[in-house]
């Protein structure tokens, strides 16, 4: 029975901890509290250097990890300064087992559940595919949320990536969130996305529901415990009416 939910703020992304913290309040029998960013308050001495050997090298080899001097340097900078980090993906089990070592040793019951908000894009390996698979959360203790996943995880349609490339190949640079809401038809989200907390909500619950229940993912498309792998999928999950399956509206008072 999972009695007290932590989570930890990412404070360079657009989530709100606190609001979240808020909703997820109201929702189990467990309290919730909110603490400041996990990778600022481990303490741990060698997580630059965990973070660099959990590096994913390639969409289509399993092997993952780079201990070069370099690599390890950019890791202690992205630690010390999260908004200069980013375009690398991380083994998300890798990094849960190095989060779960930095829980402080009193605290590491499973009454506890601690939900990291993460400014990192964590993946898992694919058996079926033979390929890597960004994720927005990693279910487990801890169990990891990315908030960069929200935007990179679940597909978007064709047209979004195309005329991503067509602005890159004139611009140089990625096109602005207006541009691309403009020009492509369909509803994704995008990074410093405005409904970020509110798309966040249901992947933090989906943690404690884990570790309530030993259930992952709920199938119903309308259910906040539901985990598509489209962006349309996922705003119909997660800011669409109901929240819940009828089965989950009665465990989370909907």
């Amino acid at each position: 029975m999972v009695e007290e939910v932590t989570l930890y703020r990412a404070p360079t992304t657009e989530a709100d901890a606190d609001a979240v913290a808020d909703w997820l309040d109201e929702r189990v029998d467990a309290d919730v509290s909110v603490r400041d960013r996990f990778l600022s308050a481990s303490g741990e001495d060698d997580l630059a250097e965990s973070f660099a050997q959990a590096r994913v090298l390639s969409p289509s080899e399993r092997e993952t990890g780079n201990a070069m001097v370099g690599i390890v340097r950019y890791e202690e900078r992205a630690l010390e300064n999260p908004e200069r980090g980013g375009g690398v993906i991380y083994d998300g089990l890798q990094v849960q087992e190095t989060l779960h070592d930095c829980l402080p040793a009193d605290e590491r019951e499973l009454a506890n559940l601690y939900v990291p908000l993460l400014d990192r894009v964590v993946g898992t390996w694919g058996d079926h595919d033979g390929r890597w698979h960004k994720r927005v959360n990693v279910l487990g203790q801890p169990g990891l949320v990315s908030v960069p996943g929200l935007y990179e995880a679940p597909a978007k349609p064709e047209q979004y990536y195309r005329e991503q490339q067509k602005h890159a190949l004139l611009s140089g640079d990625a096109p602005p969130r207006e541009v691309l809401e403009h020009e492509v038809e369909g509803e994704f989200l995008v990074a410093d996305d405005p409904r970020t907390t509110d798309a966040i909500k249901g992947y933090v619950l989906q943690t404690y529901h884990y570790l309530t229940t030993g259930e992952d993912f709920c199938d119903e498309a309308n259910c906040r415990l539901h985990n598509p792998h489209r962006q349309p999928g996922m705003i119909e999950a997660q800011l669409r009416d109901p929240e819940f399956c009828p089965e989950h509206a009665e465990r989370y008072r909907a």
